[in-house]
């Protein structure tokens, strides 16, 4: 197996992208999954790093980033040392990342060619990852199929007082894991009132050509498991798989530490495998 951990990137946005990337070295081509994280996420939180080992076992060549105003930083990926990065980010800045990512299978050095598919790229996105995951899916023929894990259907309901939020210039959200009050800048607002053709998820879920499986719990309490049944009323060719009483991550949280996970879990993992490996 071979991983290379926290690569640069450097992406549209003109701020670094660190990414994870591995495969088995077999020299044949394999399919490659690019894995979205969501909100207040980040590439190595909880059993990520066992997500990445399960798929390249599954010989898939495994890719994982923070997105770029994530609010982590290349000497600190983990948490959020950034607040400024984070408040300054936005949904247009994630989809240039993702394109980033895309743009980078094509042209590096790192990958031998002998063991990539680069016609066979997949895409698995996590709470509002899901959400740009769904969106780039739908605008990119690069990506073949889309998985999503309690994903979000919807971007403009999630808008809290614009007019409170302008006079202010920033809102705040609380991270009780690390006890930060972490910014968002209004103009998070502004990128996304002034994009919401291309940001409308049920446009894009409506427009997909694409395989797509939706995966979500039904005790999920950050994203309603409803918002899983929009996106399949939406597409009626998705697949969707509910898993009852699973929370909006399965049962993981932060850190993980052990080298084992539940059954929620791992229901999740192998549901997502045998559709990738799927006709």
């Amino acid at each position: 197996m071979r991983i290379f951990r926290n690569v640069v990137i450097e992406g549209l946005n003109k701020k670094p992208i660190l990414t994870d990337i591995g495969f088995l070295k077999n020299n044949k081509p394999k399919p490659i999954i690019i894995f979205l994280h969501g909100f207040k996420g980040f590439k190595d939180w909880g059993h990520f790093n066992f997500v990445m080992n399960f798929f390249i076992q599954q010989k898939f060549v495994f890719i994982k980033f923070n997105f770029s105003f994530n609010g982590g930083t290349v000497d600190q990926p983990l948490d959020f040392p950034d607040l400024e990065a984070f408040g300054n980010n936005d949904y247009i800045k994630e989809l240039n990342d993702v394109e980033s990512v895309l743009n980078w299978i094509n042209t590096n050095t790192l990958l031998p060619t002998s063991e990539v598919n680069t016609h066979c790229i997949f895409l698995i996105g996590h709470s509002r990852g899901g959400g740009i995951a769904i969106i780039k899916a739908s605008e990119d023929s690069r990506i073949k199929k889309l998985v999503t894990w309690a994903a979000v259907s919807d971007f403009i309901s999630r808008v809290p007082d614009v007019e409170e939020w302008k006079k202010n210039g920033v809102i705040y959200v609380e991270n009780t894991r690390t006890n930060q009050k972490m910014p968002m800048y209004f103009n998070f607002a502004e990128t996304l009132l002034s994009n919401q053709e291309r940001l409308n998820i049920e446009m894009c879920e409506k427009k997909l050509q694409i395989p797509h499986l939706i995966i979500h719990g039904t005790n999920d309490e950050a994203v309603h498991f409803s918002e899983a049944e929009n996106l399949k009323n939406w597409n009626p060719s998705a697949n969707l798989f509910l898993i009852q009483k699973a929370n909006h991550t399965f049962g993981i949280s932060h850190p993980h530490l052990s080298n084992e996970i539940g059954s929620q879990a791992k229901s999740v993992l192998e549901k997502t495998v045998h559709f990738l490996k799927g006709n």
